[in-house]
């Protein structure tokens, strides 16, 4: 669940069953499982064998999971609310013209060919029009589409009430710094063939000399890569945060003129918090070290790499065959309405999803998700409370955060306005979504040094995932992920606990996972904790990451456990927290839940829990994902988190001789 509130009812409070009606499914779908596999050996083929059989990768896929099965249902359902509108014609500025133009200018292949590069021209030639590296400045500020750092607007850490401008490393397109530094056989192969891809994009540009000019782009982003933090090091709130005034800045980065850029960007503010000052600094030497061409041939790749999805079909099709088939593996791009229902939802998200949830989200479902949240926000009171390593002081006020939650659930309460959006069939696509991004871009300056809007949604309703911010102490569960087989009205406290359950309990322990648990109750990033409680916090999130690290995902390739520590915290937090609300439920009713469809109620939960991470993945996403993704692969979610809950030994008669077993000495135990 991606890291990025309603007051709870006190914890003290006994938690209730979530049993809402007489006659209740099991929701275990047994054709999901694989019985010839010995659930204690390897439970995650066990559970899922079946439905990885019932689901092979299609060839616009590299990794589907049961994410991706509820995500093409709600695919389906906005292309419906969406195909619908685009058949209309509507006053201009209406929210359905908007809607209907942006549909039908992605749907039209035939106008993007027709029209070459056209549409990126301008900013191509206002790039080589730069004759004065100074006035570099100038035009990345006007353009703040691309660049070598990132600005945007969030809560200040330290003062989580106000927002604050940041900066953040960027300027290299494959992402990974290790793509540019590794020398094993599989990164040379992509970045081999990385360069011959910026060679082809030149070439298809109208562009002569186009391996010199690869070989250039590739020149400068290895100088910015080797300069930035790896994902791990960007894990570290307290080194990320780098409060400065501009006037800091300047000393900072003197190679840039930053008067100018702040102007161009239209951006007034007397400080900013910069999150990698050093490679701030490798990005103003560059600025005034290399060659103007040099730098001209750079930005013209950047120009290029963000507008080809958006222009031709050649063009569309060499960025998909190196980040869609050499990247990640896949064989097909996404048929093209999809692509168009995503780029309506991307652009005019909460519009949309105003729509959805009136549609298709009942009220119910919302609440039944808050007597859920309350069970589980009990259990996890319990939880701290159960913990011996912790001192009662800094229980305390592990209780004032967790009691200071705010949960958001199904969709916000007021809706974005995209009013200041303007949609012109009459512009190039690509034109249209350059001005959707400045929409975005000034949206998010507008909260510039004002105090942190505190009903803004950071995933939209439709949004198949959620979310803890730890700057406002909130956790987020969007409509669109509160339905089958994460969550279903007719099913069983059993499966309902194994699922959405865990998936809540997740989210709240990302509140007290080694990132969250940095932030206090009021989201500032200032510790809470005795020292002493959190050297012993540290020692057990330890255990959590040298157990991961030794998990080989591939031949020769291991898992990262300090990059994916968060999340395998929050998912062994989410187990215990919610399989602990589960027992709260069956304690507090007189309908107790028996053994159905052959499994006791203990394993319903845990069969639950494995289906969210059913999937199957091609050999190129198991790379990427451990390279890129601080989540754990669907595998390793499941045979990496069940051997450190007892619950789970218990439920499946699991002991010395499977494969799975961890000793309990050598389990994980924090929360």
């Amino acid at each position: 669940m991606n890291t990025k509130h309603l007051l709870l009812i006190a914890t003290s409070i006994m938690a209730i069953s979530c049993s809402h009606k007489a006659q209740q499914t099991t929701g275990i779908d047994p054709t999901n499982l694989d019985t010839t596999i010995v659930a204690q050996n390897d439970f995650y083929h066990y559970a899922c064998g079946g439905w990885m059989v019932k689901n092979p990768l299609t060839a616009e896929y590299s990794r589907f999971g049961s994410f991706d099965v509820v995500r093409e249902a709600n695919r389906k359902q906005l292309n419906e609310l969406i195909g619908d509108i685009a058949k209309g014609s509507y006053e201009q500025g209406t929210i359905e013209q908007k809607i209907a133009d942006l549909y039908n200018m992605a749907m039209d292949t035939v106008r993007r060919d027709s029209e070459g590069i056209a549409p990126i021209q301008p900013a191509l030639d206002e790039l080589w029009a730069i004759t004065d590296r100074a006035a570099f400045a100038r035009y990345l500020g006007a353009s703040l589409q691309c660049g070598i750092w990132g600005m945007y607007v969030d809560a200040d850490e330290m003062n989580s009430s106000m927002n604050i401008l940041k900066a953040y490393q960027g300027g290299f397109a494959l992402g990974e710094k290790e793509y540019y530094i590794d020398e094993d056989e599989e990164t040379l192969r992509i970045r081999n063939a990385y360069v011959k891809h910026v060679a082809n994009m030149f070439r298809l540009c109208g562009y002569d000399q186009a391996e010199e000019r690869a070989a250039t782009v590739l020149r400068l982003e290895t100088r910015l890569a080797k300069a930035a933090k790896n994902n791990v090091e960007l894990r570290d709130p307290q080194a990320n945060y780098n409060k400065m005034s501009i006037a800091e800045l300047k000393t900072l980065c003197p190679e840039v003129n930053w008067d100018e850029y702040l102007e161009a960007a239209g951006i007034h503010t007397d400080s900013l918090s910069v999150g990698q000052p050093e490679h701030l600094k490798e990005a103003g030497k560059m600025l005034n070290e290399e060659p103007l061409t040099d730098l001209q041939n750079y930005f013209t790749w950047q120009i290029i790499d963000g507008g080809s999805p958006y222009l031709t079909t050649d063009l569309f099709n060499e960025n998909f065959d190196f980040y869609g088939k050499i990247l990640s593996g896949k064989e097909e791009p996404s048929p093209l309405w999809k692509r168009a229902v995503g780029i309506v939802d991307g652009t005019l998200g909460e519009a949309v999803g105003q729509m959805y949830v009136s549609k298709y989200f009942p009220a119910e479902n919302k609440e039944r998700m808050l007597e859920l949240v309350h069970n589980l926000q009990t259990s996890l009171g319990q939880r701290i409370d159960a913990q011996e390593w912790m001192s009662a002081e800094t229980k305390v006020q592990a209780h004032e955060k967790l009691a200071s939650f705010v949960v958001k659930i199904g969709y916000p309460d007021k809706w974005r306005s995209y009013d200041a959006l303007e949609i012109n069939k009459e512009d190039a696509y690509f034109t249209n979504l350059l001005r959707a991004s400045r929409f975005e871009i000034d949206y998010s300056l507008s909260h510039l040094d004002k105090p942190v809007d505190k009903a803004q949604w950071y995933m939209t309703p439709q949004t198949v995932n959620a979310y803890y911010n730890p700057s406002s102490n909130e956790i987020c569960f969007p409509a669109g992920i509160l339905q089958y087989p994460f969550f279903d009205m007719d099913a069983d406290d059993a499966f309902n606990y194994g699922a959405i359950g865990v998936v809540i309990g997740h989210e709240m322990t990302h509140g007290f996972d080694d990132q969250g648990a940095q932030f206090d109750k009021e989201g500032n990033l200032k510790m809470w904790w005795t020292e002493e409680d959190f050297a012993r916090f540290q020692e057990r999130t330890k255990v959590m990451e040298e157990y991961f690290n030794q998990i080989e995902v591939a031949p020769g390739v291991h898992a990262n456990g300090a990059f994916t520590l968060g999340e395998n915290i929050a998912d062994h937090g989410g187990l215990m927290i919610s399989y602990q609300a589960f027992q709260n439920a069956q304690a507090a009713t007189t309908a107790k839940l028996s053994e159905a469809d052959g499994f006791t109620p203990a394993q319903r939960f845990f069969l639950a829990y494995a289906n969210l991470w059913a999937q199957n993945i091609r050999p190129e996403a198991v790379l990427l994902q451990t390279k890129s993704d601080p989540h754990s692969l669907g595998e390793w979610r499941v045979n990496g988190a069940l051997p450190h809950i007892d619950a789970w030994y218990e439920a499946f008669n699991v002991d010395e001789t499977s494969p799975m077993y961890v000793a309990p000495e050598k389990r994980v135990s924090i929360w």
